[in-house]
């Protein structure tokens, strides 16, 4: 078995949980990293027994100079777009962290680039690996609920709300983040609508922002913020499903609250990542009564991200991998549903698609 090697780029606190199930995984380990935090460098790559010319502080340096076999990219979204274009440009395949750019206007200019540069590009949309979504997925498609009717889906968490006293950070900051519950939580949203079901061709939107002034933790002042904090918009998915979305940072008793049901003719799943390994599945019983059955997800549908990452850089194709272009489609969504917003209308991803014109967007050259 061939020995995968990986660079670590970006060490803040989801770097620890793909470093975890890396270690768990059979002939791949870590074998650089890289931070522009000094003292993240040094403390990771003492945990990890790796010697000076293994410790990065520019991702190109990584990328172009490092004896590794592919990139995992964990960072803030404003870093995407450049490491993804470098990873793209070098030939280096590279696991890249949701939402995939800041802007459609970056992943356009992403999508283009590949067509020279075609480099294996995973993006993580960790959801595709619940249990529960993947065997769901599986019963949509063999008619096990009957024609498709509709869907809702729902990611809550309360971090955002002001009992918590959440100080200004990265997620919040426009030049940063992007958008912000939106890219943040409505990307898994509409990737998981987009893995169970099918691709969304007309949103409409409402979009808010429920806290304006947080404390810088620096100054100790009040700044503005202009993100949004809660999103809910409509769709409808290929083959003319309707489909409704709600997300919120503010929403006081979830901690992780994503849970998704789909309604066909003859029955109704029912799933959520903080009960991961179970499906309820609402279908006729023999007296043609309303029948719940709590389903406990095989092992056979049990996936961990950086598994399937190792295994498409050793060559291992799954059809249900976010691909690069996955990432794209997912920001024109997030992009039709901000312009919906805006517009006050709704609107169709295909007129998006077909008008944009991407704009100068900086490190594009080669």
């Amino acid at each position: 078995m061939k020995q995968i090697r990986l660079g670590l780029i970006g060490l803040g606190g989801m770097a620890s949980v793909h470093a975890e199930q890396v270690a768990g995984i059979e002939g791949a380990a870590i074998t650089a990293i890289c931070d522009r935090d000094a003292a993240r460098v040094a403390e990771w790559g003492d945990k990890l027994g790796l010697d000076a010319s293994s410790r990065y502080f520019e991702p190109e340096d990584l990328i172009r100079n490092a004896d590794v076999d592919a990139v995992m990219s964990i960072t803030p979204n404003n870093a995407h777009y450049e490491i993804i274009r470098l990873c793209l440009v070098h030939g280096m395949p590279i696991m890249t962290e949701k939402p995939f750019t800041r802007t459609f206007a970056e992943a356009k200019a992403l999508m283009e680039l590949s067509v020279q540069h075609p480099s294996l590009c995973m993006v993580g949309f960790s959801y595709r690996y619940t249990p529960s979504y993947r065997l769901a997925r599986e019963m949509i498609r063999d008619g096990k609920i009957g024609t498709l009717r509709h869907v809702f889906l729902q990611y809550l968490q309360q971090w955002g709300g002001p009992l918590f006293d959440t100080k200004m950070n990265w997620r919040l900051d426009r030049t940063i983040t992007g958008t912000g519950t939106l890219g943040d939580l409505g990307s898994h949203m509409v990737d998981a609508a987009r893995f169970l079901i099918g691709e969304p061709t007309e949103v409409s939107a409402l979009m808010s922002n429920l806290i304006s002034e947080r404390e810088d933790p620096v100054t100790g002042r009040s700044v503005p913020v202009d993100i949004d904090d809660f999103a809910a918009f409509t769709a409808l998915l290929e083959p003319g499903v309707p489909a409704v979305f709600q997300t919120s940072r503010n929403a006081y008793g979830s901690n992780n609250q994503f849970e998704i049901s789909v309604y066909g003719d003859n029955g109704t799943l029912r799933m959520g990542w903080e009960y991961g390994e179970t499906l309820i599945w609402t279908h006729p019983g023999p007296d043609g009564q309303p029948l719940v059955e709590e389903l406990q997800v095989p092992e056979s549908y049990k996936l961990k991200q950086m598994q399937d990452f190792v295994d498409r850089v050793r060559g291992t194709m799954r059809e249900e991998t976010g691909t690069l272009r996955d990432g794209y489609l997912n920001q024109l969504a997030l992009e039709a549903v901000e312009q919906s917003y805006l517009a006050r209308r709704a609107v169709k991803l295909s007129d998006i698609e077909a008008g944009f014109t991407a704009p100068s967007v900086a490190g594009v050259k080669e």
